[in-house]
């Protein structure tokens, strides 16, 4: 009898049918709506209290719970300590991390299908270049969605990654598809910190593919590549779109010492904040104070002549910011954020029988790696759907993978007569 066996009746059916849809909400209306998360975290909370004793029994994976419970904890308490020290107004978005370990409980418990992840994802990659073309044309210089452009396009990207990985075996069409639908929405919106994280999907996606020869891996990498290339080239405006003439420019500006500029913001920001970190390595000036270590490190940010690119909020970078912000605690706790779950992950992956080109395992590291990845030109921590996203997907992965593990390790372990 399984560990819900127990609790079998309507109130489980009920709890595992808004499961299924919390899991094609989460991903097919974060971008789709003014307030997309909302339906997913109603369906959550409802589940649950339909069944909480059977949420709260996770005794089977007690350890992998602890490990990500603390992680989560850990960071929270941080960023609480750093607020009172430094007399903040609050800790951002952190206390979206609390979403994690319940979300991972949830998902081992309830065990809801990770089809209807996969479809909320391609249905969601399908409403997100929809709404960029229609802001696009419509005369927007970028498309945004609902709010920031950067935030719409790294939310673009982990859905890309998830209609790529969590597809169902002989979908790959609609892998590509998705993988189109995510770059035309991503290049509508303008934002270049996307583009690495993007690529190293393409090359995940095409090296990890099932063609026994590299040579035409290799040309399959090339076509895509190009294709993209002659997306740019042939339809008007895309290149403005993109801002590869902004990038050429805001280079030449740097090297002619002028940072006022997107990437030149970046790197003075990226500079301030190794200055801030060297002043207060245990401290940092406190969270959600990066514009006072603006003020305190740059003559151009003395007011009454501060100029705008000194009131960003924050660093344009995760390492950056936890490090200038919090100090060796907050780095240590976001390198645990990342380190945790991307472990967890890759013992799944390395598992007998598990797949490394697609699946719940291949899929989480995946969605760490490229939030990692956008994280070098945005604080992804400092925005509440980024950060609920990755708490909310991580943990959905974490849940479904440890089960999926525990099922693999029954079929295969050897009966004792």
């Amino acid at each position: 009898m399984s560990d819900t066996g127990q609790a079998e009746g309507p109130r489980l059916r009920w709890a595992r049918r808004c499961a299924d849809w919390a899991l094609w909400c989460l991903p097919a209306l974060t971008l789709t709506l003014p307030k997309g998360l909302l339906p997913f975290g109603l369906l959550l909370l409802l589940s649950t209290l339909l069944v909480p004793g059977v949420v709260g029994r996770v005794r089977r994976i007690a350890t992998p719970m602890a490990l990500v419970g603390g992680v989560a904890l850990l960071a929270i308490a941080v960023a609480f300590a750093s607020d009172r020290l430094s007399s903040g107004e609050g800790i951002d978005s952190r206390d979206r991390l609390l979403v994690l370990p319940w979300v991972m409980a949830w998902a081992w418990a309830l065990q809801p299908s990770l089809l209807w992840l996969w479809r909320g994802a391609m249905a969601g990659l399908c409403f997100a270049v929809l709404l960029a073309l229609a802001q696009v044309l419509g005369g927007a210089g970028r498309a945004s969605g609902w709010g920031n452009a950067i935030v719409f396009a790294d939310v673009v990207l982990l859905l890309t990654v998830v209609a790529v990985f969590c597809r169902p075996p002989g979908s790959w069409h609609w892998a590509v598809f998705g993988v189109v639908c995510g770059t035309v929405a991503i290049l509508c919106s303008g934002t270049r910190g996307a583009w690495p994280g993007l690529l190293v999907l393409l090359g995940v996606v095409v090296l990890g593919s099932g063609w026994q020869s590299w040579r035409y891996r290799m040309l399959l990498l090339a076509t895509g590549l190009a294709g993209i290339v002659a997306l740019v080239g042939v339809v008007p405006g895309m290149s403005s779109q993109m801002r590869l003439n902004e990038l050429q420019q805001d280079i030449e500006r740097i090297d002619a010492g002028d940072h006022d500029s997107s990437v030149g913001a970046r790197v003075e920001r990226l500079q301030v904040a190794i200055a801030a970190f060297r002043e207060r390595p245990w401290t940092g000036v406190g969270i959600g104070q990066f514009d006072r270590a603006m003020l305190e490190h740059l003559p151009d940010c003395q007011p009454p002549e501060a100029v705008a690119r000194c009131h960003l909020g924050h660093a344009h970078n995760d390492l950056a910011e936890w490090a200038a912000t919090m100090g060796v605690p907050g780095l240590l706790s976001l390198l645990l954020l990342y380190g945790v779950p991307l472990v967890l992950f890759v013992r799944m992956v390395r598992c007998p029988g598990a797949s490394r080109v697609r699946g719940i395992a291949a899929c989480g590291v995946m969605v760490v790696t490229v939030f990692v990845l956008c994280g070098f030109t945005q604080s992804m921590f400092a925005h509440q759907t980024t950060t609920s996203v990755y708490a909310s997907l991580v943990g959905i992965l974490l849940g479904l993978g440890l089960r999926e593990e525990a099922r693999r390790t029954r079929i295969t372990a050897p009966k004792i007569r």
